[in-house]
């Protein structure tokens, strides 16, 4: 069973798609904590569920934020860390310490835009196709090796708000299969990097067919509508 622990600081949206994916009984993750850094809607996503979270706030606790921080992730026995929506950037001591263990899911086709307001800045370069990934955290901004990606198209009438409304629907089906490819071995993550294998994803994604089979094309884009 893998072992989750999910990172927020908002409402929980990719937090609910992670949820309702690994609540499936053919599919070997659980999650085992959310933390948020300060108090956020998808606490009470995650209490719903049964799972249980806490808030570390680091306006509101003595001593390190990432000191807290590890001791909970470590306290919860995590095997990966999922960032969904978390707005603090961590430090390269922290990276380190879990590096190949922390992930989030970035709304642009990295390595392409990198940082916020992605949605916009797509729309101001006139690009036709925009997307989400996937990817590991490292000490560098968004730049850890990306683990896949999926992408949409631009329309002529988009504006920042329907572009990233149909990207959140991309990033609802791509961080569980994910999760799921790391539960099956179509990605493995070692000493010697990022390995990707053709393997049944577990479970049932909304919008993404059934069943699941794994590829490098996920590298592109998922088989889902837009």
């Amino acid at each position: 069973m893998l072992r989750l622990v999910v990172l927020i600081s908002g409402r929980g949206s990719n937090l609910g798609a992670l949820i309702d994916y690994t609540a499936q009984a053919d599919v070997s993750a659980q999650i085992v904590k959310v933390i948020a850094d300060r108090p956020a809607k998808g606490c009470a996503r995650a209490e719903s569920a049964n799972i249980p979270s806490q808030i570390i706030d680091p306006a509101r606790i003595d001593g390190d934020f990432e000191t807290a921080l590890a001791g909970a992730i470590d306290e919860a026995a995590a095997d990966f860390i999922c960032l969904a929506g978390f707005m603090r950037v961590l430090s390269a001591g922290f990276c380190g310490r879990y590096a190949g263990k922390i992930i989030n899911i970035h709304p642009s086709l990295l390595p392409a835009y990198k940082g916020l307001d992605t949605h916009a800045r797509v729309l101001a370069a006139g690009e036709a196709v925009h997307g989400c990934s996937v990817h590991l955290v490292t000490a560098e901004l968004d730049g850890g090796a990306v683990l896949a990606r999926a992408q949409v198209s631009v329309r002529p009438d988009d504006n920042a708000e329907s572009l990233a409304a149909r990207v959140l629907v991309k990033e609802h089906i791509l961080y569980p299969l994910v999760i799921g490819a790391l539960v099956s071995g179509a990605i493995r993550i070692g000493p010697d990097g990022i390995s990707h294998h053709p393997r049944t994803i577990p479970g049932r994604i909304a919008g993404a067919g059934h069943p699941l089979k794994w590829s490098k094309l996920f590298l592109v884009e998922p088989h889902a509508p837009e």
